[in-house]
């Protein structure tokens, strides 16, 4: 019986055989990078091709771009974390995140009664709370404030703070999303295109490099009669990598020439001013009616003591 007969009549033997040979072709140009790179590592290589100066010199460069990249995004990534800077060990209450400091402030100026006020104080809605520096000191400043007498000079002081850190707080997120969408974004995009774009073009050059290098070993040894095929396949590998080299220098190029990083830092640093702007207002603001509020103090204790 012919074992061929088993084969069912749908299947096309050339077509499977070409398609075998096309994966025997595919793979043995791997195989021979391989082989070549392992005999590279083992210092049992010949004769390996020089890169060219220029490009060994912007590899290094676009290796410092990604390292500034990578660096700088392991601290900035922090903006897109809203408790970066609160307490850790805090332990807010749920009335406390329950309603913004302003909304209570607004809240207890109505109130008629002290059963209002309590009701003010303790009533609570949906709104998220932030959980930022600010916004805690600014919680805790109003907490501490209504524990004193109403017509107290520090509950007085204390409730003009917490107001303007809510503020301040409220800055601080409009800062860390502007450098989410405008810097980290931005950063991560360049290290995911344009950085990825020069990796794999340089995977390209090594790759070609590679295939040169085993084809010129390959035709130092090849026998008479195939001398002329191994001329002609270490005249296709180099014209492959140089191709590939001045591929990868072009992109590498264009790495390094765009100014985008400089718009993206010039970015971050707008954020940051505008934050720190506003903040130095809120509290230039506050800080003379707190120390008006000290001297009236000081000036009754005076004349209460003399």
């Amino acid at each position: 019986m012919n074992p061929f007969q088993q084969i069912p009549a749908s299947i096309n033997m050339d077509s499977v055989n070409q398609s075998f040979r096309g994966l025997t072709s595919s793979f043995q140009p791997f195989a021979r990078r391989t082989g070549r790179l392992i005999q590279e590592r083992l210092g049992n290589a010949d004769e390996i091709t020089e890169l060219p100066q220029e490009y060994l010199e912007l590899e290094k460069r676009v290796d410092a771009l990604k390292a500034v990249h990578v660096k700088l995004l392991a601290v900035t990534s922090q903006y897109s974390h809203e408790g970066y800077d609160y307490p850790p060990n805090l332990r807010e209450s749920f009335v406390d995140l329950s309603r913004t400091v302003s909304e209570r402030v607004q809240t207890l100026a109505q109130a008629q009664s002290a059963a209002e006020a309590q009701a003010a104080l303790t009533r609570s809605t949906t709104k998220h709370a932030p959980k930022t520096f600010a916004h805690a000191i600014s919680r805790a400043s109003l907490s501490s404030a209504h524990q004193l007498p109403i017509t107290d000079p520090l509950g007085v002081a204390l409730e003009k703070y917490a107001v303007a850190e809510e503020r301040v707080g409220e800055a601080q997120l409009a800062q860390d999303s502007l450098i989410n969408s405008r810097f980290n974004s931005a950063f991560q995009n360049t290290l995911g295109t344009s950085i990825k774009f020069a990796d794999r073009a340089r995977r390209k050059v090594t790759n070609a490099r590679l295939n040169l290098d085993a084809a010129k070993t390959a035709a130092r040894s090849a026998k008479p009669e195939k001398q002329d095929a191994a001329r002609v396949e270490v005249e296709q590998a180099e014209d492959e990598f140089v191709a590939a080299t001045e591929e990868a220098v072009s992109v590498m190029k264009n790495v390094l020439d765009t100014p985008e990083p400089l718009r993206n830092l010039a970015d971050l640093i707008a954020a940051q001013l505008a934050f720190h702007k506003a903040a130095f207002e809120m509290l230039s603001e506050l800080a003379p009616e707190i120390d008006q509020l000290q001297v009236e103090q000081e000036a009754k204790y005076r004349e209460a003591t003399s």
